[in-house]
């Protein structure tokens, strides 16, 4: 577990990306599992678990009021784990992205806590917004933006603490070969994707044209090298 301290540190700072500071996409499934990976020196195996909770993710709409899914962390901490698990066993990617999905289940219930914690701020100095003061708005953007850091810090070392385990056993005891292994966690993720992108395809006016542009330019780019 020498890992667990520089990996929370890298969940806080990527957990604080997903909505509040500063927004710069460090904290899609597909960079934050490969930078995750990278850590504790896998990174390939990080990227891999990073393209599957990518395409799962893609689903997920980060606005407004309504709960969804914490994916920064939880990249972290599945591509971490799979990474850590230092075996050639068929079910390591896997087991990464399941260890993904349930942190991520977990961070969406923190971010409607931390959400609940700040509107509870915001009551407290309710006469001192009213009345316009500079220090009260930005003490309560400052205490927003650290109870997300350590929001995010805790979330990434409790579950890489309790899942790592369940992942070492779970690897011990897999049983399927490395195909059927793979085969579902891909299959399942790609029609998550498919149906996320068939709901944005017929509501985004010219969705359909970009993402088959994307395709094109991602083609050509492996055809050139």
């Amino acid at each position: 577990m020498t890992e667990l301290l520089p990996l929370m540190l890298l969940g806080a700072v990527i957990g604080l990306d997903v909505v509040c500071f500063p927004q710069m996409m460090y904290s899609r499934p597909l960079v934050a599992a490969t930078l995750a990976g990278a850590f504790v020196g896998d990174a390939t195996r990080g990227l891999l678990v990073g393209v599957l909770l990518e395409l799962i993710a893609i689903a997920t709409l980060p606005f407004g009021a309504s709960r969804y899914p914490e994916w920064g962390s939880a990249a972290v901490v599945g591509g971490a784990i799979a990474a850590t698990l230092h075996t050639d066993r068929a079910g390591v990617i896997t087991l990464g992205v399941l260890a993904g999905l349930a942190t991520a289940w977990a961070g969406g219930w923190t971010l409607v806590k931390l959400r609940q914690w700040n509107a509870y701020l915001a009551r407290r100095r309710r006469p001192a917004l009213d009345a316009g003061a500079r220090g009260a708005v930005i003490g309560l953007q400052l205490a927003g933006l650290t109870g997300d850091l350590v929001r995010a810090a805790l979330l990434t070392g409790v579950a890489y603490a309790v899942l790592f385990p369940v992942a070492v056993h779970l690897a011990g005891a897999w049983s399927f070969s490395g195909p059927p292994s793979r085969s579902v966690v891909i299959l399942l993720a790609t029609a998550v994707a498919t149906s996320a992108a068939w709901v944005i395809f017929h509501s985004a006016r010219g969705a359909r044209w970009y993402f088959a542009g994307g395709v094109a330019v991602g083609l050509l780019l492996l055809l050139v090298r």
